[in-house]
């Protein structure tokens, strides 16, 4: 199976690169970046330009398309100076992928976010549910994108991932770690539930995933119990070994963000089991792996 990246060299993407590497694929990651050093094929792509999206993927004849790349940075998104730059990224450039896809065969799977949802609901949310309510700019184009990808594809994959941390890139772990360094104690946010990802299991799945012909929407997170912040924050410090306190605060009294993020990031994941795909380690055994990487 040959196999396309969209954002190959971000936090996610350089996983699935190394597990497409070590199951012996042919493969090519993309980016918008001039070069990639990481010794994998590469190739330089704005999903933004529809001519050059479909140039590449006649070229390249994936199999499939792993679509990775997005606008992430969520504070940003909310600026009037760079919707049309987030738009173009997560709308427009997926449809333009999904059109590539049809054209010339290609299975094509998209990663989305918790972020499709709002806060009208403390359940797990089910990957078919419709009632989506987006409270931020980025989460209203990630829906999009969906939509878009839907519109021109009758079998897409849709995974819908959360909290994700890995070793190539900043997240939520890596700033605790640098934070419990230089404070004795923290507040952190603890009424914002969910589950963490850990990049290097998700990219096995998503390979898995790519490889069978269940299309459909799923959610794929780290297993184990829903946490908040806080929650996550006292599980890392007691990981890495730190005494950094942590202080439990609501959102309001945190205090001001441009984006509002989702309260309920809860998601159900029982259709992965349900469709024969394996699911994701307890994050607590993911956390300590992570601190293992990046400390190895």
């Amino acid at each position: 199976m040959k196999v396309l990246v969209t954002g190959a060299l971000g936090q996610l993407g350089s996983d699935v690169m190394c597990e497409l590497d070590r199951r012996g694929y042919d493969y090519v990651g993309t980016g918008v970046e001039d070069t990639a050093d990481n010794g994998f094929r590469y190739r330089q792509l704005d999903i933004t330009d529809r001519n050059a999206v479909f140039d590449v993927i006649r070229e390249e004849r994936p199999d499939a398309v792993l679509h990775l790349a997005a606008w992430t940075a969520v504070d940003a998104a909310e600026d009037r100076e760079n919707r049309d730059a987030v738009y173009a990224v997560n709308v427009s450039g997926t449809r333009y992928l999904a059109e590539a896809c049809k054209d010339t065969g290609a299975k094509m799977l998209y990663i989305s976010t918790d972020y499709v949802f709002g806060n009208d609901s403390t359940k797990p949310r089910d990957p078919d549910d419709k009632n989506f309510a987006p409270v931020n700019y980025y989460g209203e184009t990630k829906l999009g994108g969906e939509i878009a990808a839907s519109e021109e594809l009758e079998e897409l994959f849709v995974v819908r991932i959360s909290w994700v941390f890995g070793k190539h890139g900043n997240n939520f772990v890596r700033t605790m770690l640098e934070a419990g360094k230089k404070y004795p104690e923290l507040r952190v946010i603890n009424d914002q539930v969910g589950s963490p990802t850990y990049t290097r299991d998700l990219a096995v799945l998503l390979a898995d995933i790519a490889e069978s012909d269940k299309y459909g929407f799923y959610h794929a997170t780290n297993e184990g119990e829903y946490i908040s912040w806080y929650d996550f924050a006292v599980e890392i410090f007691k990981a890495a070994g730190y005494d950094t306190k942590v202080i439990p605060v609501t959102t309001e009294e945190y205090g001001f963000s441009k984006a509002l993020r989702p309260h309920n990031s809860r998601m159900d994941k029982k259709k992965l089991a349900e469709k024969g795909f394996c699911p994701l380690p307890h994050w607590r055994d993911a956390l300590r792996r992570y601190l293992e990487e990046i400390n190895g």
